[in-house]
């Protein structure tokens, strides 16, 4: 899809390359590709080499040409092949090979040396990793993963409202499973419900190129912190908890939605409304200068209970990512960041709930970017 050059959310990374005194970022992880760029690659063979000053240069795929046309912001784009008659090696050592080209006379680069986790490329099935060979490259390269996470914290208008997308497709998807919803249907027909109509109705809007689904279901006492979607069965009265993830375009929104068929049960009516206490209370906390750590530890507190997660982290390229408030951190909310809020409570055994939506941090508080609502929604 293509975009128009965000150019506030660049100036912002190279003013923090002047800080730091980096002549270069060389980035491979998809979502930093995207951030840098506006190029998502199909299979995570691509690259940016991101100069303080002047052009980034782009690497990616032949077969990515047309796409890059399309969406990158640079036109500086060098082409690797995927497969080459006389070169045996795996694409990503061609990749390599014109990413130390295009770095060369550059005196102090930043990579990504502890990237930890990225968000995937359009394929996802196979991630592509980071070689030995990759790092090797540049021996004398300085981390530069805590510079764009600073830079990737505060949102451009542009990317709030490529969010904004995410977020619709997610809450439309969940208003097309509530209507479908019936007790007996497993829990894995209940999410690819959910996934296909991402996929489909979320791929066929006009703003959007490529909407992938992803998502986790539970039901009623199969609602924990980690497992996988099975086979149970959905009962009336009791939640079905839907943790479930939109890329659109690269850009993502992570949610925790919660339907029931019939009237809620009274046990789980009564932790609904515990939870819905403290889930306001954390979002009428949030605005800019709140302390992060005071955060996590209201949360924890007002619930009585141990999640097992983290109740508070950013949304952009990636799913997950910086900041984490966290009791025993620091650091405090500004505006312009955007917040996936998630407080649960889980029965030991199993059954529980989760609510969570994405929050853009405003001058006055926090703003909703789902319509869909929070709590358990009846069918």
């Amino acid at each position: 899809m293509s975009r128009p050059l965000d150019a506030p959310k660049l100036e912002r990374v190279r003013a923090l390359m002047e800080e730091e005194g980096l002549d270069a970022l060389v980035v491979r992880a998809p979502d930093n590709v995207l951030y840098l760029t506006n190029f998502w690659g199909m299979k995570g063979y691509d690259a940016c080499v991101f100069p303080r000053e002047g052009d980034p240069v782009l690497i990616c795929l032949e077969a990515s040409a047309e796409d890059a046309e399309l969406t990158a912001w640079t036109s500086r784009v060098r082409f690797v092949r995927g497969y080459d008659e006389a070169d045996p090696r795996p694409p990503l050592a061609r990749t390599l090979d014109a990413v130390v080209d295009a770095a060369r006379g550059f005196r102090r680069v930043g990579l990504e040396l502890s990237l930890g986790t990225q968000a995937s490329d359009r394929m996802v099935g196979e991630p592509t990793t980071f070689t030995r060979a990759w790092f090797d490259a540049f021996p004398d390269a300085v981390d530069a993963t805590p510079l764009l996470s600073r830079a990737r914290s505060i949102k451009t208008e542009q990317e709030v409202a490529r969010l904004r997308i995410a977020n619709e497709i997610a809450a439309d998807a969940m208003e097309h499973v509530r209507s479908r919803l019936e007790p007996g249907m497993k829990e894995s027909e209940a999410a690819a419900i959910w996934q296909g109509y991402v996929h489909g109705r979320g791929t066929a809007r006009d703003d959007v190129e490529l909407a992938l689904p992803f998502s986790l279901v539970w039901s009623g006492k199969g609602i924990k912190t980690f497992t996988a979607t099975a086979d149970l069965p959905v009962v009336e009265g009791e939640p079905v908890l839907f943790e479930i993830w939109v890329c659109a375009d690269g850009y993502w929104a992570d949610h925790t939605k919660n339907l029931v068929v019939g009237e809620l049960a009274p046990a789980y009516a009564e932790l609904e409304a515990r939870l819905m206490k403290v889930y306001e209370n954390a979002l009428d906390f949030i605005r800019p200068g709140a302390s992060m750590p005071e955060l996590d530890v209201r949360v924890r507190e007002g619930l009585a209970f141990e999640p097992s997660h983290p109740i508070c982290h950013g949304v952009g390229a990636r799913a997950h990512e910086p900041p984490y408030p966290h009791q025993a951190g620091a650091g405090t909310f500004e505006e312009g960041m955007v917040l996936a809020v998630e407080p649960g409570i889980y029965w030991e055994g199993g059954g529980g709930l989760r609510v969570e939506d994405n929050f853009l941090v405003t001058a006055d508080g926090v703003e909703k970017l789902s319509a869909f609502p929070d709590g358990v929604v009846r069918c």
